[in-house]
């Protein structure tokens, strides 16, 4: 999941998108509406984290560009109004969600991944293949009933080959989707990544390496949701 956290509290803006990190999201971070803007022309974000109140290009103005475009993108607004009819505004913009400061840190990721699900094609939120299973929710990952400790690149990188079922991805959707604007796409940062999540999965070894192509999950085993 890609993301883009726009508030001019910078504070807040940098805390949330570590916060985010964390749970092995990409994501980037400005703050300010011209910066917010500048970054939705270059890059494809799943969802939008937007301050109504930013000075200059306010977070309403960021919104209508989204959906004026049709992009895919989902966006979440934030402010400091709690009213009936400031929320109503901000939903009349064509925000999808919208969350009043001061909010629990938990309640924003519930939102975010909500709208990360309707963005993309519905998919479970546990994913199984191979004997691996990713629950996203607790944000865990074993394989044969083993829990596996991953990173939050490692746990990303599997989620979006996982997503995939089977189907080659290629180095540089890989770098798009886990990594954020900062990662220099001529490093081996997908190599050594994959390279370790490799070897933390065991044998049998079930991600293979497609020469000019990218990487796939084993051709065995389906990809479905989890009774638990």
């Amino acid at each position: 999941m890609r993301v883009l956290v726009a508030d001019d509290e910078r504070l807040l803006a940098d805390t949330v998108a570590e916060g985010l990190r964390g749970l092995s999201m990409a994501v980037d971070v400005v703050y300010d509406g011209e910066a917010a803007l500048e970054r939705l022309g270059v890059n494809r974000y799943d969802v939008a984290v937007i301050d109504r109140d930013m000075p200059g290009q306010t977070g309403d103005a960021v919104c209508r560009r989204i959906v004026d475009s049709g992009a895919a993108t989902r966006v979440l607004l934030l402010t400091a109004a709690a009213g009936i009819r400031d929320r109503v505004e901000g939903l009349g913009l064509g925000a999808d969600d919208y969350l009043t400061k001061p909010f629990a840190f938990a309640e924003l990721v519930a939102r975010v991944q909500a709208l990360h699900r309707r963005a993309a094609a519905a998919l479970p939120p546990v994913l199984e293949r191979d004997g691996i299973v990713l629950d996203e929710a607790r944000h865990t990952v074993t394989r044969d009933g083993q829990l596996l400790s991953l990173s939050p690149k490692e746990f990303a990188v599997l989620r979006i080959l996982l997503r995939a079922g089977g189907v080659v991805v290629s180095a540089e959707d890989l770098l798009e989707q886990a990594w954020d604007e900062h990662a220099d796409p001529f490093t081996n940062s997908v190599r050594m990544t994959v390279m370790t999540l490799r070897r933390k999965l065991g044998e049998p070894e079930v991600i293979h390496t497609v020469p000019r192509a990218g990487y796939r999950l084993g051709a065995s085993g389906t990809l479905g949701a989890s009774g638990a």
